[in-house]
């Protein structure tokens, strides 16, 4: 993730110092206006193949958890169904008389 940001700056800044080279110079809005424009547009065509990797592993990350959860429930309801089927037996109900 820290590498698409660092080259999602660096195109933002090429972009800038391309505009500021042909002469955009005396607006500093509309530069920066256009070099975020033009930058955007740029990495979302140049960098889709690591947002979507990026994407990928977001998505594994967060199905990984949902199992572990869905499974950290399962044991708590197990556990939970245990507890009151000992609460449900009468005390003494384990000897033999």
């Amino acid at each position: 993730m820290v590498r698409y940001s660092i080259l999602r700056l660096l195109i933002f800044f090429g972009v800038l110092l391309a505009l500021w080279l042909v002469g955009i110079r005396n607006n500093p809005v509309l530069l920066l206006g256009l070099s975020a424009i033009i930058s955007a547009a740029l990495s979302y065509a140049l960098l889709r193949g690591m947002r979507d990797e990026m994407t990928a592993k977001l998505v594994e990350r967060h199905e990984a958890k949902l199992q572990a959860k869905q499974e950290g429930r399962l044991a708590a309801s197990e556990d939970e169904l245990a507890e009151d089927a000992e609460a449900e037996r009468p005390n003494g109900s384990d000897t033999v008389r």
